[in-house]
């Protein structure tokens, strides 16, 4: 059993936990993850690794909420108990004096990359973050980022930000203007493939940390495999850091849709059985 120290909403549909796990918080690294269950009929899902803290002895994680188990998820307690909290898990993001790094995230991924271009400016690196959202209510952590990067830059459809293009207009015009040594993108499947493609013509170094479903998160199931360059691989002891122009991404499209009818219906049957009799339990 794992403790919940924190949880809150940042902006709609994306939050934070943050969990008591001291045996994990000791072996850390960024681009790691961990898996949890929120219940003991919950499935178990990975989140990445936003933050720790060491002498408190805690994890933090950044979700959004899509199906069953991250609902399940959002609606714990300070002080609450969860079943399952393992990790860390998967392999570091590659942290190196690489020159000037861009780092692109959205939605969860702007939570998940904090600590890789945390530790990529402490390496001596240029970083340059790139936050992707629908509009400006929807960006979080903008202060952290701001104080780890040199230069700070927001996609955006609303206009707050003087700009309403998606990410790989922006990215596009900050690589045109900026000499950039690498590119580091975490976030849905699609704003990856995306800043992977627009990478991809100036050759420029572009990695990924990919999320497919998983089970066991530990090689053994299989769920989680994708084709990387010649070769399959599995996200959560060969990934979760993956080269983006290697990787197969009609694949991965693909694969993510396996289950997306099952997960549907767990939803609406939760949400009409299981949730009532929870909130009328919690009443009492």
């Amino acid at each position: 059993m794992a403790k919940i120290i924190d949880r809150k909403r940042l902006v709609p549909n994306i939050h934070m936990i943050e969990i008591s796990a001291p045996d994990i918080v000791k072996r850390c690294k960024p681009g790691q993850f961990v898996i949890l269950m929120p219940d003991e009929k919950g499935e178990r899902i990975p989140l990445s690794l936003a933050d720790w803290d060491e002498k408190r002895g805690s994890i933090t994680c950044v979700f959004m909420v899509v199906g069953t188990s991250t609902q399940k998820l959002s609606r714990l307690r300070s002080g609450d108990d969860i079943p399952v909290c393992v990790g860390p898990l998967g392999k570091p993001a590659e942290i190196s004096k690489f020159g000037t790094v861009l780092c692109a995230a959205g939605c969860y991924g702007i939570g998940a990359i904090y600590p890789i271009a945390r530790a990529l400016k402490q390496a001596g690196n240029t970083v340059m973050t790139l936050v992707d959202a629908k509009a400006n209510y929807l960006i979080y952590w903008e202060d952290r980022f701001k104080e780890i990067s040199d230069k700070y830059f927001v996609s955006s459809r609303d206009g707050f930000f003087d700009c309403k293009d998606y990410i790989p207009k922006v990215l596009k015009d900050v690589l045109k203007d900026n000499k950039i040594d690498r590119v580091i993108s975490i976030g849905c499947t699609y704003l990856m493939y995306t800043c992977s493609e627009a990478t991809r013509p100036l050759n420029i170094d572009t990695y990924v940390h990919l999320n497919p479903i998983m089970v066991d998160g530990t090689g053994m199931c299989g769920a989680c495999r994708l084709k990387v360059g010649d070769s399959t691989q599995f996200a959560c002891v060969d990934g979760p850091e993956f080269d983006g122009h290697l990787v197969d991404w009609n694949e991965l499209f693909y694969r993510r849709k396996s289950y997306f009818n099952d997960e549907i219906r767990s939803l609406c049957y939760w949400e009409r059985e299981e949730k009532p009799r929870k909130m009328t339990k919690e009443k009492r």
